[in-house]
């Protein structure tokens, strides 16, 4: 039987106001991607490129072996980012922009991820929201970055949405 006399906290993402652009947002634990990862999320979203499918093929190619799923980098390292900063905050995803890719993932690598405020301002359309422009980075277990991104959040305002 619970008590229901104690303060209960629950898991939410950061409010408009509590997000600091002096601050690097570090998420944790880490993952540590799968073969079995790759070639799910691959077929899940039917890329058929034969870098992340056909093992013998990519031996032949200039890294050697397949490559993880550049998009499939790029869901974790936003997704990795949820409980810590938009969990029940996020109003919406505006957009993402200046992606790119400087390493490969691979089968094995541990991705690790961080956020970054790169701007932020009150909507001037939709009172008690504002845009939060992030930095999402992403680094395999060596600190290679293996994905940079930029996206757009439409977050609520403590109190003034909901």
């Amino acid at each position: 039987m619970s008590d229901d006399s104690r303060r209960r906290v629950v898991q939410r993402g950061l409010w408009f106001d509590e997000f600091e652009s002096d601050v690097v947002y570090v998420h944790r634990p880490g993952r540590t991607v799968t073969e079995a990862d790759n070639v799910l999320f691959t077929t899940l979203t039917m890329n058929t490129q034969a870098l992340h499918l056909d093992a013998a093929w990519a031996e032949t190619q200039p890294f050697g072996e397949r490559l993880v799923n550049s998009m499939f980098t790029l869901s974790t390292v936003v997704g990795s980012s949820v409980a810590q900063l938009t969990q029940g905050t996020i109003v919406a995803n505006l957009g993402l922009s200046d992606v790119r890719f400087p390493h490969p993932l691979l089968h094995g690598d541990t991705l690790y991820s961080e956020s970054t405020v790169v701007e932020k301002r009150l909507s001037s359309s939709r009172p008690g929201e504002g845009v939060v422009t992030l930095e999402h980075t992403g680094r395999n277990q060596h600190g290679d970055v293996v994905v940079v991104a930029r996206r757009a959040v439409l977050v609520r305002v403590e109190g003034e949405s909901g």
